[in-house]
């Protein structure tokens, strides 16, 4: 790499996999603890209530640092590129 040259740093990717990350720890905390995953992150998304998704392993904690709007925006691209 060139001295000279200036490093560029892309927030928006690093923001989309910390989404997907928690995603998919959210997913992985309501399947061990024998819930529906897609239904309460539905009910999750529909309602913003945070009990729709288990504090088992921190989810709750993790599911609440991104805004609804930011999940939905991850799902609707996620669907779009696997059409």
């Amino acid at each position: 790499m060139d001295i000279n040259e200036t490093m560029k740093i892309n927030l928006e990717f690093d923001k989309e996999q910390e989404v997907r990350e928690i995603i998919l720890k959210v997913y992985e905390a309501l399947k061990v603890k024998g819930y529906d995953p897609i239904s309460q992150i539905v009910g999750y998304i529909l309602s913003g209530d945070p009990t729709y998704i288990t504090s088992y392993d921190g989810a709750r904690s993790l599911i609440v640092k991104i805004e609804r709007d930011e999940l939905l925006e991850e799902f609707t691209k996620t669907y779009i590129k696997n059409l």
